[in-house]
């Protein structure tokens, strides 16, 4: 789910698990709460606490009382027993996916990566998917790759292309709007070529993910 930034409903979708979903969200919030209270800050770092803060808030949009009603028990407070047993998806409104600020860029971050790797596999359909809203089809996506091609000979998707080094999330050009600069990790190390983007943050909230939509493929 976190490798190919999908949401909840994507993976539930993908893997056929309509009729586990239940038990799906009770095992992802368990392994948010192990992980949150067991790891030492030792062995913590910024990618782990990252990927923390994605699995929480992406647990709170399917069912943020879920997430409430164990914290509530850590912290001793009273809880009515009936609340534990009812179905993890009767769910109370969450708060907005941007309201935790770290766990959102980690989604924008993340939906930038699944174009790169996309791209990478030349998978134009699957593109022209992700951004048709954008008036980006399948052919625009081949079309704007091309050049890339003719320069390159592949497009790396390892652990470089993915490190917050090489994505630029600019929150101050307009506050219902941020601009995303994801960088191509090409094999010669040139770094010239860009995703560029817009995250449309009233629709982020509505949807509760992260709204990417593609701008412009450009170099220099």
């Amino acid at each position: 789910m976190y490798e190919r930034a999908m949401t909840f409903v994507e993976y539930v979708g993908f893997y056929r698990l309509a009729r586990s979903e239940g038990l799906l969200l009770r095992y992802l919030t368990g392994a948010y709460r192990a992980l949150r209270r067991t790891v030492p800050e030792s062995a913590r770092n910024d990618e782990l606490d990252d990927f923390v803060e994605w699995l929480g808030e992406l647990t709170r949009q399917v069912d943020s009382s879920l997430l409430d009603e164990w914290e509530k028990l850590a912290a001793g407070d009273d809880l009515d027993p009936a609340d534990l047993v009812r179905h993890p998806l009767d769910a109370t409104a969450p708060r907005p996916v941007t309201g935790n600020a770290r766990a959102f860029r980690v989604l924008v971050r993340n939906a930038m990566f699944r174009r790169v790797e996309l791209a990478g596999r030349r998978d134009w359909a699957t593109l022209g998917e992700l951004d048709a809203d954008a008036g980006w089809d399948a052919h625009a996506w081949e079309d704007a790759m091309a050049p890339y091609w003719s320069e390159h000979t592949t497009l790396l998707t390892d652990a470089d292309a993915r490190g917050p080094g090489l994505l630029m999330i600019d929150d101050s050009t307009k506050p219902s709007t941020w601009r995303v600069r994801q960088i191509l990790h090409d094999p010669q190390g040139y770094h010239d070529w860009a995703f560029l983007a817009s995250v449309d943050l009233a629709a982020s909230d509505e949807a509760g993910y992260a709204v990417v939509h593609l701008d412009d493929v450009t170099s220099g």
